[in-house]
C-alpha cells in the first residue's frame, strides 16, 4: 500500500504537468494569432496516435493518456468552432479520466471560462496558469521524494519477521513446524500475525496522512488574478470566480490572505492581480514546506509501529520458535 500511495502522488504530478503543457502550448498559439478552435485542433493532432502504431505500445498507460488528451482537445476544438462553451467541453471530457485528471483539467476549464467571460487576454492567463500548474507538480514530486526513504524503510522492517522464520529454516531448525504444531508455537503465530497486521495498518495510516494531496492551495487567488487582469471590479471578479467554480465542480476554500491582499492593494494603489499572483506563489511555497515537514515527521512516527508491533512480531515469529525448536531438539536428544 505504501507503493500505491507513492504512485498516486506521482499520478497527481503527471496530471498537473499535462495541464501545464496544454496551457503553455495554447498560450503560444494564441499569442501567434491562431484562433482558439484552431489552437485546440493543432493540439489534438499533436497528441493523436497513428492507426498503424503497435497495439502493445498503444495499451501502455502513457499512450492511453495521450489518446485521452487527444479526445479532450478535439472536443474542445469542436466546441470553440461552433461558439459553444470550451470550459464545459473540457469538463465533460475530463470526466473520463481519474480523480487527479478531473480536478486538474477543471482548473484549466475554470481559468478559460473566467478569462473569456471577463475579457482577460487568454494567452497571458494561460501562461500564468501553466506556471501555477508546474509549481503544483513540483510540490507533489518533492513530497513524494521526501516520503520515499521512510516508506522504503517501513517496507523493509515489516519483512523482518518473515526473514527471521526463513533464517531459522536455513539453520536447520523446524521453526515452521513449531509454529504450526506446538500449542505455544500456534500462539506465537497468531500473536505475530496480529502484530504484523496492526503494524501494517498503523504504517498505512501514517503514510496516508503524510502523503495527502492538498490540491491547489491558491486556486481562488489564481482565478481572481485572471479576472482582475481584465479591469473588472473586485466584487464582479469574486462573483465570477465563485460562480464559475461552482458550475464546473471545483471547490474553493476562501483564504483570509485574499482580504489582506485586497486591503493592501486598495490602500497602496498597487495592481491587485500582481499582488494576488505573489500571494499565490507564497501559498504554494508554504504547501511545499508543509509537505516536506510531514515527510520528516513520518520518518520519526514510523518508529512507533516498528517498536510496538514489528519488533515484537520479529520476536514471536522468529526468535521464540527458534528457541523452542532448540529446546525441543535438545530434549529429544537427551
Amino acid at each position: 500500500m505504501y507503493r500505491l500511495r507513492v504512485r498516486r502522488a506521482s499520478d497527481s504530478g503527471a496530471a498537473y504537468d499535462a495541464v501545464a503543457e496544454c496551457a503553455e502550448r495554447l498560450s503560444s498559439l494564441l499569442s501567434a494569432g491562431v484562433s482558439p478552435a484552431a489552437a485546440w485542433s493543432y493540439l489534438a493532432e499533436s497528441k493523436r496516435i497513428p492507426e498503424n502504431s503497435d497495439r502493445v505500445a498503444r495499451g501502455q498507460p502513457d499512450r492511453v493518456a495521450q489518446r485521452w488528451q487527444s479526445d479532450l482537445y478535439e472536443e474542445a476544438a469542436a466546441a470553440a468552432a461552433v461558439g459553444a462553451s470550451v470550459a464545459d467541453a473540457v469538463v465533460e471530457a475530463s470526466d473520463r479520466g481519474d480523480l487527479f485528471a478531473r480536478t486538474s483539467w477543471r482548473v484549466l476549464a475554470a481559468a478559460w471560462a473566467v478569462a473569456e467571460e471577463s475579457g482577460a487576454p487568454l494567452a497571458g492567463c494561460l501562461r500564468e496558469l501553466a506556471v501555477a500548474a508546474r509549481d503544483n507538480a513540483l510540490l507533489v514530486r518533492e513530497v513524494r521524494v521526501a516520503l520515499a526513504g521512510p516508506l522504503a524503510s517501513a517496507r523493509l522492517v515489516t519483512a523482518l519477521p518473515l526473514v527471521a522464520v526463513m533464517f531459522g529454516l536455513t539453520l536447520g531448525f523446524d521453526t515452521l513446524g513449531v509454529l504450526t504444531s506446538n500449542p505455544l508455537g500456534i500462539g506465537c503465530l497468531g500473536a505475530g500475525v496480529l502484530l504484523l497486521w496492526l503494524g501494517y495498518r498503523w504504517n498505512h495510516a501514517l503514510a496516508r496522512r503524510a502523503s495527502r494531496d492538498d490540491g491547489n492551495p491558491a486556486l481562488e487567488h489564481d482565478l481572481l488574478a485572471i479576472a482582475l487582469s481584465s479591469g473588472v471590479s473586485i466584487a464582479r471578479a469574486q462573483q465570477l470566480v465563485h460562480r464559475t467554480a461552482s458550475r464546473l465542480g471545483l471547490t474553493i476554500v476562501s483564504d483570509a490572505s485574499i482580504g489582506q491582499v485586497l486591503s493592501l492593494a486598495a490602500g497602496a494603489g498597487a495592481p491587485v492581480a500582481d499582488l494576488l499572483r505573489s500571494e499565490s506563489a507564497r501559498l504554494r511555497r508554504a504547501a511545499r514546506i508543509a509537505g516536506q515537514e510531514r515527510a520528516a515527521k513520518l520518518g520519526v512516527g514510523l518508529m512507533a509501529p516498528l517498536g510496538l508491533c514489528v519488533l515484537p512480531a520479529f520476536i514471536v515469529l522468529g526468535i521464540a520458535p527458534l528457541l523452542m525448536s532448540v529446546v525441543t531438539s535438545t530434549l529429544r536428544g537427551s
